[in-house]
C-alpha cells in the first residue's frame, strides 16, 4: 500500500474541490477552486462555498483507509492482516516497527481538519457582513467544533492561533506555531462553537446529509463526556503541552459528565428526523443507506464521478475515495472449487463482485479471535454479528463467465450458484473440524466437516490470512446488472461518521460515571439498544428472512449494576470496524487493559494455531505523534512541539 503524505503546515488555507454533500435535489454544488483568497470570504459566494467545503472535507478523513487504520488497528478489535505494510504493522504495537512522526497515519486529520478550521474561520468572520443567516454560519462553528475535538483526542493540544490571531482566519504563511493546552481547547474553541451550533442550527438539515440540533448535541455531549473523563485521569495518563487538570472555568469531571448527560438525553426526547432503525441490519444495510439513524457522513454517488469525487471504474487507493472497507476484506477469490468430482480442473468460485457481502481484498487488517468469540458471544439472538460481518462465501461464478451449472467443493458435493462454498462457523464444534496440511483442496486451507458441501473455519481458528470480512463496509452499486460490477472502484456509498444510536452510549456513560440520571438510567439507556439488537427481520448470512425477536431475551441478561466494561463490549458490538474503537479505549484509559493481549494465527493458509501476541501499549502512546511535516516545515525550536515519546 502506497504510504501517501501530505505535507503542509498548520496555516495553510483549503486545498479542496467543492463536492457533492447530497444525492437528493437539494444539493451543495458550488466551482471547484483550488485555493480561497482573503476578498473571496468577503462575498455571499465565497462564504457558501466555504459552507460546501466543510461537508467535502469528511471524504478526506472517512473513508481514507490510513486513518481508519489508526482508529482500529491496535486494539481489541483489530490486529494487522497478511497483506500489511507498514502503515498497518506499526499501529499494532506487537513489535512490527514502532509508531513515529513519520510512520503514524494520523497525519491525515492534522493536516486536512486545520485548512477546514482556517476555512471556517474566514466563513465566521464574514458571515455576518455579507448577510448570511444565523443559522448557516452555525454549520461552520459545528464544523469547527468538530475538528477542534478530533484533533484535541488525537494529539493533546493544539493551536488555537493559525497565525493571525485566535479562531482568526489566516491568509499569510508562517513558520512558527505555538499549541494550546487541552483545556484551552475545550473551553475557548470546543464548547463555545458547540454550543453555538446546537443554538442555531434547525432541527431539520437544510439540505440532505446537511448539520443539525441533534448532530450538534451528539458531539457537544460527546466532547463533555471526554473532557470529563481527561479531568478525572484514573490511569495518570500524561497530556500535552504539560498542564494541571483543572478546568479554567472552575468545574470538576462530574459536573462534565452531567452536562453530557442531559444533552444526550436531550437530544433523545427531541430528535427531530432521526431515531433508531427497527433493525441492526437496517442500520447498515446498503440499500438503506443515509436512513434516518445516520446524523452525519461523509458522502459519495455512483451517478457522477464529479460529484463522487473519484473514478466510478478505478481506484487510486487515496483520498477523497472511499476505500476503507478493503482493509478489512481478505483474498476470497483465491477459493477454489472443481468443474467434476475428480478435482482435475478447479476455478474461482467466489469471484471479485461489488456487492456489500464481497467487495475488493486488500487483507491489511483483519479481527482478533477475542472479538468473533468474545465481544460476539451471542451469535444467535444477537443480531449485532450477523449484521457486522460476512460468514458465508456464495458461489458467482456465472457472473464471471464460468459456463457452469454445478461444480464440486467440499466432501466432494456438487454446488450451485448462490449456495455457501466457505462458511466461518459461528461456534467451534463439538467435533473436530478436518484441516489439511496446508491450502488443500479448498486452496485457502479450509476444513471439512461431514456432510457438508461448504469448506469451513472455526471461530478459534481464524487467521491473518482467512477470517470474516466486514459486511457493513462492504460496497454497493444499483448499476451493476448481472454481472460482477465494478469491484476494483472505490465505494460509492457514504461513510457514516455519526449515528443516533450513540446519544444512549453517552447518556449511559456519563451515568456510571456518575451523572444524576433524571431520566433513563444507564441500563434503561443500554437496554433501548439491547432490545434493537434483538430484533432480526433478516438472517443476513444465511440470505434469508428471519422474523424473530428476542428483546426481551437480551434485556434480562443485562447486568442490574452496568460498568464501564460493559458499555465499553456493548459499543463494540454496536460499532465495530467503523472508526471508534481507539477513541473509545483512549478515553476511558482502558486501552492497555483491554487490548495489551491478543490471539490470532499466522499468516500462511492452513494455518490454524492461534498465538497469543502481546502489545507493548505505553503511556505516552495515548496521543499520536505531530506529523513530520508539521514539524519540518517549522522554524525554531521545534522539539518542544512534539509529543513526548516521539
Amino acid at each position: 500500500m502506497k504510504n501517501i503524505r501530505l505535507k503542509t503546515s498548520v496555516i495553510t488555507t483549503l486545498v479542496l474541490a467543492m463536492l457533492l454533500v447530497s444525492c437528493s435535489e437539494d444539493i451543495l454544488e458550488e466551482t471547484p477552486r483550488s485555493t480561497y483568497e482573503p476578498g473571496f470570504f468577503k462575498t455571499e459566494t465565497g462564504v457558501l462555498g466555504g459552507l460546501t467545503s466543510m461537508y467535502a472535507h469528511l471524504r478526506y478523513i472517512y473513508g481514507q483507509a490510513y486513518y481508519y487504520n489508526t482508529t482500529l488497528t491496535g486494539t481489541d478489535e483489530v490486529t494487522y492482516a497478511q497483506s500489511a505494510d507498514q502503515n498497518f504493522l506499526v499501529m499494532d504495537l506487537s513489535g512490527q516497527g514502532n509508531i513515529t512522526p513519520e510512520d503514524s497515519r494520523a497525519d491525515a486529520i492534522w493536516n486536512i481538519s486545520f485548512s477546514n478550521i482556517n476555512t471556517a474561520n474566514g466563513v465566521i468572520e464574514n458571515a455576518e457582513a455579507v448577510g448570511i443567516s444565523d443559522e448557516l454560519t452555525a454549520e461552520a462553528r459545528f464544523f469547527r467544533g468538530f475538528d477542534y475535538f478530533l484533533l484535541v483526542q488525537t494529539f493533546g493540544g493544539v493551536p488555537l492561533d493559525l497565525g493571525a490571531g485566535e479562531l482568526t482566519f489566516n491568509t499569510n504563511p508562517t513558520r512558527t506555531s505555538t499549541r494550546n493546552t487541552v483545556p484551552e481547547v475545550y473551553t475557548r474553541a470546543i464548547f463555545p462553537d458547540l454550543l453555538g451550533a446546537v443554538e442555531n442550527l434547525p432541527e431539520f438539515p437544510r439540505v440532505t446529509g446537511g448539520a443539525t440540533k441533534t448532530v450538534a448535541r451528539l458531539y457537544l455531549a460527546k466532547a463533555y463526556l471526554t473532557y470529563g473523563w481527561w479531568l478525572e485521569n484514573p490511569n495518570n495518563i500524561p497530556t500535552y503541552p504539560e498542564t494541571s487538570r483543572t478546568d479554567p472555568d472552575g468545574h470538576d469531571a462530574q459536573w462534565y459528565f452531567q452536562q453530557a448527560y442531559d444533552v444526550a438525553t436531550t437530544a433523545i426526547n427531541n430528535p427531530g428526523p432521526f431515531g433508531l432503525q427497527p433493525t441492526y441490519y437496517d442500520v447498515n444495510n446498503a440499500e438503506n443507506d443515509r436512513n434516518s439513524e445516520i446524523l452525519l457522513y461523509a458522502d459519495h454517488t455512483e451517478t457522477s464521478e464529479y460529484y463522487n469525487g473519484a473514478s466510478l471504474t478505478y481506484s487510486g487507493g487515496g483520498a477523497p475515495e472511499n476505500f476503507a472497507g478493503w482493509m478489512m476484506t481478505w483474498n476470497y477469490t483465491v477459493i477454489r472449487s472443481a468443474k467434476d468430482p475428480n478435482w482435475s480442473e478447479t476455478v474461482s468460485s467466489v469471484q471479485r463482485e461489488d456487492s456489500q457481502d464481497l467487495g475488493r481484498p486488500w487483507t491489511r487488517m483483519a479481527p482478533t479471535i477475542g472479538a468473533i468469540t468474545q465481544t460476539f458471544a451471542d451469535k444467535t439472538q444477537d443480531s449485532r454479528y450477523d449484521g457486522t460481518f460476512t460468514t458465508t462465501y456464495r458461489g458467482n461464478w456465472p457472473k464471471g463467465g464460468v459456463e457452469q451449472d454445478v461444480l464440486y467443493n467440499a466432501n466432494g458435493l456438487p454446488v450451485e450458484p448462490g449456495d455457501a462454498i466457505l462458511t466461518f462457523l459461528d461456534e467451534q464444534p463439538d467435533a473436530a473440524i478436518d484441516y489439511p496440511d496446508g491450502q488443500g483442496k479448498s486452496n485457502i486451507g479450509a476444513g471439512v466437516l461431514p456432510g457438508r458441501s461448504d469448506f469451513v473455519i472455526g471461530p478459534q481458528d481464524i487467521s491473518r490470512r482467512t477470517y470474516p470480512g466486514l459486511w457493513k463496509l462492504g460496497p454497493y452499486r444499483t448499476n451493476t446488472g448481472d454481472g460482477l460490477g465494478q469491484p476494483n472502484a472505490a465505494s460509492t456509498r457514504p461513510f457514516n461518521i455519526a449515528k443516533f444510536s450513540e446519544l444512549y452510549f453517552i447518556a449511559a456513560e456519563a451515568a456510571v460515571k456518575g451523572a444524576n440520571a433524571t431520566g433513563m438510567s444507564a441500563r434503561e439507556l443500554i437496554n433501548v439498544i439491547r432490545a434493537r439488537a434483538g430484533v432480526w427481520r433478516w438472517d443476513n448470512n444465511a440470505g434469508e428472512p428471519k422474523i424473530a425477536d428476542f428483546s426481551n431475551e437480551l434485556i434480562s441478561e443485562t447486568p442490574a449494576e452496568i460498568d464501564i466494561y460493559y458499555i465499553l463490549a456493548e459499543r463494540s458490538r454496536e460499532y465495530f470496524g467503523e472508526g471508534y474503537r481507539w477513541y473509545d479505549l483512549i478515553r476511558t484509559q482502558t486501552w492497555e487493559e483491554l487490548a495489551s493481549t491478543y490471539r490470532i494465527a499466522g499468516s500462511d493458509y492452513g494455518d490454524h494455531n492461534a498465538q497469543t501476541i502481546n502489545r507493548d501499549i505505553q503511556p505516552f502512546h495515548y496521543l499520536r505523534p505531530i506529523p513530520q511535516g508539521q514539524i519540518d516545515a517549522m522554524e525554531g525550536d521545534t522539539g518542544v512541539y512534539q509529543n513526548p515519546g516521539y
